[in-house]
């Protein structure tokens, strides 16, 4: 007589293995799984937009009851106990119960310093922006296949600088101080050119936390953060905030036309070239403006030959693409460098950046100090 009883009927041990195959198949992702998947993102992505929006996660530093946050936020215990839960799921939240059963839900610690607003790499701004925009791009994107629709160019129409300046202030700059510039140095430290490195320019740098940050790093580097006019005006706020005014100067223009200077040892941009009509004209000029030895280093998504590889490029991109924008395939960037002049290119794809990963690629000019 055995002390427990159970309602399965006993499966001979030669089918066990047969079993546990059945429910395992059971268990695999219907062929549907990644479309269903779609609608239901929507409504994680509304959910956080609406905990931003409300300051939630300034709320949940330190765990709290749904009842307590309610409280705190005006809402009702009841439902902001579901949207929790939800927000659990998506691992933005953890949670533990207490003794009397109550949960108590705190922000996830690795991402607390982009969700709380007094930190410092808060990027709460950024990412409302983020969902605004994706959204009004999805809206838009039928209208925007049909032939009668004219072609915008994305940057350096009428009204767009003052634009650019108003997300560099604010959303370029949290990405940049929380993704963009850890990434540029880190790839910038890895060539042995950056230790000896004077001058550098920091192509379509926005706020210029990029230039900063490698000027921080490198006591040696001095240089120009390049933008619009409207753009670098916000770029020279962070300079002398950051106090690098001595190192670190404005040059405000039009990528596409503009002079850029010359004698630049290192030069860094990212996201610039997918706006640039004339990109094999802007690649010659920039070999011209790097001293002999000179390193370019250029970060851009681009589009695999996989499907997995796009992804968040594709659609991140597609708006942008379907207004005349440019997104070139992978490979591609490394041909036009070498027709330009460049020597010894080399790439590392899927870098992690704001929003879609990018191929990060280095360019050498021939030369260099005796």
């Amino acid at each position: 007589m055995t002390d427990h009883f159970s309602l399965a009927p006993e499966v001979p041990p030669e089918t066990a293995g047969t079993t546990q195959a059945w429910k395992h198949a059971l268990a695999e992702p219907h062929v549907l799984s990644s479309l269903w998947a779609l609608p239901l993102s929507s409504v994680g992505a509304g959910l956080v937009e609406k905990a931003l929006e409300v300051g939630l996660f300034a709320q949940t530093e330190q765990a709290v009851s749904a009842a307590t946050l309610a409280q705190r936020l005006v809402l009702s215990p009841e439902r902001l106990a579901y949207a929790l839960e939800v927000l659990w799921s998506l691992g933005m939240l953890l949670r533990r119960q207490q003794a009397d059963g109550e949960w108590l839900y705190g922000t996830a610690p690795e991402l607390s310093p982009y969700l709380n607003p007094v930190s410092e790499s808060y990027c709460g701004d950024a990412l409302l922006f983020r969902f605004r925009v994706l959204r009004q791009a999805a809206d838009q994107v039928m209208g925007l296949l049909s032939d009668e629709v004219p072609v915008v160019p994305p940057r350096g129409v009428a009204g767009q600088p003052a634009l650019w300046a108003e997300a560099a202030r604010v959303q370029i700059a949290q990405e940049q101080a929380a993704v963009s510039a850890e990434v540029a140095l880190s790839v910038m430290s890895a060539q042995p050119e950056f230790g000896q490195a004077q001058t550098v320019l920091d192509l379509g740098g926005g706020p210029g936390l990029v230039a900063i940050e490698l000027a921080r790093h490198q006591p040696l580097l001095s240089g120009v953060v390049f933008d619009f006019p409207e753009v670098v005006s916000v770029a020279r706020e962070n300079i002398a905030t950051a106090g690098f005014e001595d190192r670190l100067s404005v040059l405000g223009g039009d990528l596409s036309s503009d002079e850029l200077g010359k004698g630049y040892d290192v030069i860094w941009c990212s996201s610039v070239f997918h706006f640039v009509p004339d990109l094999p004209g802007l690649l010659a000029r920039l070999h011209e403006a790097l001293s002999p030895g000179g390193l370019l280093v250029c970060a851009h998504a681009v589009i695999g030959a996989e499907g997995w590889q796009n992804r968040a490029v594709a659609p991140y991109y597609l708006n942008l693409r379907l207004q005349g924008g440019r997104v070139l395939a992978a490979g591609q960037l490394e041909e036009l460098l070498l027709a330009a002049g460049f020597s010894g290119v080399d790439s590392v794809s899927q870098v992690r950046f704001p929003v879609a990963p990018v191929n990060v690629v280095i360019a050498r000019k021939e030369g260099g100090r005796s």
